[in-house]
C-alpha cells in the first residue's frame, strides 16, 4: 500500500433474514453494485448467511452455510470476470461443526469471517473469540456460547488491495486487546461485522469504533446488521411467529485514525433496507497520524506484555 494512496472500501449493510437463499441474493446484488462504483473491498455484516431463532434454529441452517459459502464464491469470482475492476469480499457466516467435533458432543455452530478474493479463493478465516453472553438490564438475554463455539486463534494480518486488514466480530471489538496485537502485526485496516442489539447499540456502538480508531491509529470498519430479522423465512405459515423478534441496530461506518467518521449508513431510509455505504480510505492521514502522535514507539513495552 503506497504511502499516498486513497482506496475505496464499501459496507454491505442489509437485514438478515433465516432464508440463506434470500440473504445471497441481497449481498450478491450489493457486491455487484460496488464494482460499479469502483470499490476494492466490500465488507458485509457478521452472520450475512442467516439469522435464525434460537439455537437448535442455528445449528439447522448452518448446514446450508457451505453450499451459502460456495455459491458466493461463485458469484465473486463471476462478477470481477464480467467487468475490468476487480472487488474482495469479507463476509461473517455461521459454519457447523466438523465430523471430528460432534464425534466429540460439540454439536454448536462457528461464527466465522471469510476473506474472499476476487478469484473466489478464500484468502483467510477468523473464528469469533468473545462471545456475546450478557443480560441487558431492560432488554434482551442473550448467551451466544449456547449456540456457538468460541475460536482460540488471533487471525493473520490480511494483504489486501486497502491495505492491512485486521480481523475481528462484534463482540471483539470490546476487547481492545486484539485490536492492539492485530496493529503491532502491521493492521492498517480493523473490520468488526456485527449485529449490535438496539440498546447495547445506542448507548456503545460508535464509541467503541472510535476508541478502537484512537487506540490503534488504524481505520476501524464497522459492517451492521440493520432492522427487524425475519426470523420464520425458512419456515411454513403454519409456524407461529410472535416468539422471537430480533432487531439490529445498524448505523454502519466507517472511522479515520483520528477518529472522524468518514462514511456513514442513511439514517433516513428504512432500517431494513440494503445500503451500499462508500469510503476513501486516505492513507496520507494515517501517516500523519502516526508520526505526529508516535504511540507504538513511546509504549511501555518493558512493562506491559
Amino acid at each position: 500500500m503506497t504511502s499516498k494512496a486513497l482506496s475505496r472500501i464499501a459496507i454491505g449493510q442489509f437485514c438478515s433474514s433465516s432464508d440463506p437463499s434470500r440473504n445471497l441474493i441481497l449481498v450478491t446484488e450489493l457486491i455487484s453494485k460496488a464494482i460499479d462504483k469502483g470499490v476494492r473491498l466490500i465488507f458485509f455484516p457478521e452472520a450475512s448467511d442467516y439469522i435464525s431463532r434460537d439455537a437448535p434454529h442455528s445449528r439447522k441452517l448452518a448446514q446450508e452455510t457451505p453450499r451459502f459459502v460456495r455459491d458466493l464464491q461463485e458469484n465473486i469470482k463471476s462478477l470481477s470476470e464480467r467487468s475490468t475492476k476487480k472487488i474482495d469480499v469479507a463476509i461473517g457466516v455461521h459454519m457447523p461443526p466438523s465430523s471430528a467435533e460432534i464425534a466429540k458432543g460439540e454439536n454448536r455452530v462457528k461464527n466465522i469471517l471469510y476473506y474472499i478474493d476476487h478469484h473466489g479463493e478464500i484468502v483467510e478465516s477468523y473464528q469469533k473469540l468473545h462471545l456475546f453472553d450478557v443480560d441487558v438490564p431492560n432488554g434482551p438475554i442473550i448467551k451466544e456460547s449456547d449456540s456457538v463455539q468460541p475460536g482460540s486463534k488471533i487471525p493473520l494480518v490480511v494483504d489486501s488491495p486497502v491495505g492491512k486488514l485486521g480481523l475481528g466480530i462484534c463482540y471483539d471489538m470490546r476487547f481492545p486487546e486484539l485490536s492492539m496485537v492485530l496493529r503491532s502485526r502491521g493492521a492498517q485496516v480493523l473490520c468488526f461485522p456485527s449485529a449490535f442489539t438496539m440498546r447495547t447499540g445506542k448507548a456503545h456502538w460508535e464509541l467503541l469504533g472510535r476508541a478502537r480508531a484512537i487506540d490503534t491509529q488504524c481505520f476501524v470498519v464497522m459492517p451492521a446488521q440493520s432492522g427487524k430479522h425475519d426470523v420464520y423465512a425458512d419456515g411454513n405459515d403454519s409456524e407461529v411467529k410472535s416468539a422471537v423478534e430480533r432487531v439490529s441496530w445498524g448505523n454502519s461506518m466507517i472511522i479515520n485514525p483520528w477518529r472522524d467518521i468518514i462514511a456513514h449508513s442513511n439514517t433516513n431510509q428504512g432500517l431494513s433496507d440494503p445500503q451500499l455505504i462508500i469510503g476513501d480510505l486516505d492513507f496520507s492521514l494515517l501517516d500523519t497520524v502516526r508520526a505526529n502522535m508516535p504511540l507504538w514507539e513511546q509504549r511501555r513495552n518493558d512493562l506491559f506484555k
